[in-house]
């Protein structure tokens, strides 16, 4: 392990790799920079990242998680959060709680400042997961594998709607 500190003023804040970043009309609400703090000190059962989402925009779609909690620390700049049917203004300091549950918990936070939205997000990590977006009708599954022979991490990502599923007996 390195340091086990490190102060948020450090964090490395990076894009989105290509794979994972929005396209389409996504493109033009989401947005957002991520410092995956939790990697660098290689946690296995919690997962921390610092998000910086700029004025205007979202850091992901409106979802909620089956399996995991999330909780949310706001470090600075303004916003509103949307949870389930309610939407709550959020600013410095606020905690926000989204557990695990259906679409009364999904969540999606928006920046509707003029400065960018900084959080702290905090997450249990039991996989595998299943990801609804209530107001797409897609659900998405999370779901670690062992590693490569090698050590590099694998992980399943699937996401799609419920009629899109493949008869259980084809080949």
């Amino acid at each position: 392990m390195t340091k086990p500190i490190l102060n948020i003023a450090d964090v490395d804040l990076q894009p989105r790799p290509p794979q994972y970043a929005p396209t389409g009309a996504a493109a033009e609400i989401i947005d957002a920079r991520v410092a995956f703090v939790s990697r660098q000190f290689g946690t296995s059962k919690l997962a921390y990242n610092v998000t910086a989402i700029p004025p205007g925009k979202r850091a992901f779609p409106f979802h909620n998680h089956q399996t995991n909690d999330e909780m949310f620390l706001i470090l600075s700049g303004n916003g509103e959060i949307r949870i389930g049917q309610d939407s709550h203004a959020i600013r410095p300091g606020d905690i926000i709680s989204c557990p695990a549950g259906g679409p009364e918990t999904a969540h999606q936070m928006v920046n509707t400042g003029s400065e960018e939205l900084r959080f702290l997000a905090v997450s249990s990590m039991y996989s595998p997961d299943i990801v609804e977006y209530p107001d797409s009708g897609r659900f998405g599954i999370l779901a670690d594998f062992a590693p490569t022979p090698d050590g590099q991490p694998r992980r399943l990502m699937y996401v799609g709607r419920e009629n899109d599923s493949l008869p259980y007996w084809d080949s």
